[in-house]
């Protein structure tokens, strides 16, 4: 999708937007209360995007990759507001950042995401899928799940349980061994 996106595609792109927008904006409202900051945050992240696709190398991790990107751009924008409440005139725009190798968390939800997984969680209804990408993934609450999935609290907790159950019987069980490395 990525290298659709670096060739100019810009389907490619919109699919692209449709797939990560809705977690981004959750993960970024939770991150900045200002509804106007995230949505800006957000439309400058694909733009970066369309604009920087060429240079991702990742193999299937372009949701860690656009998280680095939007974190980035979420950290600039906090430190524009906090020079204009100091009454600080910006300067020449700042240099495009480089962005960064994915962190650990990211990394790990880019597992979650794409690994087993994600494979499991692609096997399973759409709807069910999206209430545990939210509430699990994405860590947010039962309220803001519905909220960002426009269905009703109930709704969204009996979609998990659904979801929880409908995973464990595509993953099957899972060998329960130490946990952790030798010390």
């Amino acid at each position: 999708m990525l290298r659709a996106v670096a060739r100019g595609d810009s389907d490619a792109l919109a699919v692209l937007y449709d797939r990560h927008a809705g977690w981004l904006y959750a993960r970024l409202a939770r991150r900045c209360p200002d509804e106007e900051v995230v949505r800006e945050v957000l439309q400058d992240t694909f733009l970066t995007v369309w604009r920087s696709a060429g240079g991702h190398r990742g193999r299937g991790e372009a949701g860690g990759w656009l998280w680095v990107i939007a974190a980035r751009r979420l950290v600039d924008a906090r430190r524009a507001q906090a020079r204009a409440a100091r009454g600080e005139r910006p300067s020449a725009a700042p240099p495009e950042p480089a962005v960064a190798a994915p962190s650990a968390e990211e990394r790990v939800l880019s597992g979650l995401e794409y690994g087993e997984v994600g494979a499991a969680l692609d096997r399973i209804s759409p709807e069910l899928a999206e209430v545990l990408r939210a509430t699990v993934v994405d860590g947010l609450t039962t309220r803001e799940t519905a909220r960002l999935l426009g269905i009703p609290e109930g709704t969204v907790k009996t979609r998990a349980r659904r979801a929880r159950r409908e995973l464990r019987a595509v993953l099957g069980p899972y060998p329960l061994g130490p946990v952790g490395g030798t010390a």
